[in-house]
């Protein structure tokens, strides 16, 4: 009998279907969806394909599966990810099989496909080099695995990107008899050149780790694994200045240091009222029209000088040139108003700015506003929700021809977490939200926009 085991994080469209897959599958009794403290709909959609769902201890791909091997009820385990819509129907079985005829201890996948750049330019030199007798796969970092629970169960299930290839080298040094088998065409996400640096560093680091009672490990291995690291970064770095991406900041509170509406307020005196609509109204569209009627009758040059006067984030001016040497096209998205975001596009150099747009007659504020449709859902919307940030991404990606994968999100609040979540690469900024902190790639603290540059180069 088959474990079916599948580490879920925000994967609401996609794990039903998985499961059901594993469902139909005969010989399976048993599917447990690892849910990653998700912030969607990803548990629903588990429970009501019919797996049984447990939440995984702590944030990661490895403390996931580690859970599912200590909860699952059968010796044989197979682990699926759940992002994945193009498995083969009889995946479980090819990967099973091995095991339960008893000509294996653990099963690796492998799948047609382009090769992957971390797997050929750092795992499989690496594993040469410091384990000589490894015997050769095809893809060492395949996350689609089978394995036996009792072996499973003594393995320390590695954090982050490394944790694939740190089971492969445990299975391999406990003398555990090792299948590969082809699971046939996959369709998987390919990781963006922005994450790939951070991959090949872990996939690097869990490799070394495990090899240091090979023997191998002397300053000659040293640098050879420095020249592929050195190797792997230069690759990525020539290949993504010449492909075009998309970077959006957020504007309150990420570009300036204070909100700009409450800045307003204190400015111009209507702190109670604005408190009252956040407060008790929670309708976005309501909400962003009641608001607006508080700056009515303020003319355009009060509020530009406002903006003005709220202090910036530093290194604004060099972040937004190195972003444009490194692919990015630079845009400022904000819950805010087109009034105030393309006067900083204008002052600072960003390329595009979006905003809700405030009317004006003869240069003065009429207290009406409009809403973009690019804020609302659309038929290249990569979320659910019927007003978001993270549509405004998409009809920008929509314009440039960039893929969502090669984009960066840079935000602080609440109402940024879809669009830091569902970006390539996510960044909290300054936030003390401990929801979008939990769904970033990367957590900045400070404000200094300096702290971007480990990230974009």
């Amino acid at each position: 009998m088959i474990s079916v085991i599948i580490p879920a994080l925000n994967e609401e469209k996609t794990v039903g279907q998985v499961v059901q897959l594993a469902l139909n599958t005969t010989g399976v009794t048993e599917v447990i969806v690892v849910d990653d403290k998700s912030l969607d709909n990803t548990v629903e959609e588990a429970k009501r394909a019919g797996a049984t769902v447990i939440t995984s201890t702590k944030l990661g791909k490895g403390a996931s599966m580690k859970d599912g091997v200590l909860c699952a009820g059968n010796e044989v385990l197979v682990f699926l990810d759940a992002d994945i819509t193009t498995y083969p129907e009889d995946v479980i079985t090819v990967l099973a099989n091995p095991l339960l005829e008893d000509k294996a201890d653990f099963c690796k996948s492998y799948f047609s496909r382009q090769a992957g750049r971390v797997t050929e330019l750092v795992a499989k030199p690496l594993l040469s080099i410091l384990y000589p007798d490894f015997p050769s796969f095809v893809q060492p970092l395949s996350g689609m695995i089978a394995g036996r629970k009792s072996l499973l169960r003594k393995l320390d299930f590695e954090e982050g990107y490394g944790v694939d290839i740190g089971i492969l080298i445990d299975m391999y040094q406990s003398g555990g008899r090792i299948n590969e088998v082809c699971i046939g065409h996959i369709e998987n996400k390919m990781q963006p050149l922005e994450q790939l640096g951070k991959m090949s560093r872990e996939v690097a680091a869990v490799i070394l780790k495990k090899s240091k009672n090979s023997g191998e490990n002397n300053y000659e291995t040293l640098e050879h694994i420095q020249l592929i690291r050195e190797q792997m970064e230069f690759a990525i770095r020539e290949t993504s200045r010449k492909l075009r991406k998309v970077a959006i900041f957020d504007m309150d509170n990420t570009l300036l240091r204070a909100s700009f509406i409450h800045t307003a307020a204190n400015e111009f005196g209507f702190k109670k009222e604005l408190l009252d609509i956040q407060t008790t109204q929670s309708n976005p569209f309501i909400r962003t029209k009641q608001i607006a009627r508080l700056l009515k009758g303020r003319d355009f040059s009060e509020l530009i000088r406002l903006a003005d006067a709220i202090p910036v984030t530093g290194f604004i001016q060099q972040i937004i040139k190195a972003l444009k040497e490194n692919g990015f096209v630079v845009g400022l998205v904000s819950d805010s108003y087109d009034c105030i975001t393309n006067h900083f596009k204008n002052k600072f150099g960003f390329d595009f700015s979006l905003g809700n747009e405030l009317e004006f007659s003869k240069s003065v504020a009429t207290g009406e506003v409009k809403i973009p449709s690019f804020y609302l859902s659309h038929d290249h919307s990569a979320c659910t929700h019927e007003y978001c940030k993270t549509h405004a991404l998409t009809h920008i990606c929509k314009r440039f021809d960039v893929p969502l994968s090669d984009t960066l999100a840079i935000g602080d609040s609440e109402n940024d977490i879809c669009i830091i979540k569902k970006s390539g690469i996510g960044v909290s900024f300054c936030s003390t939200n401990s929801l979008l902190d939990a769904v970033a790639d990367f957590i900045i603290k400070e404000p200094d926009f300096e702290l971007l540059l480990p990230i974009i180069e």
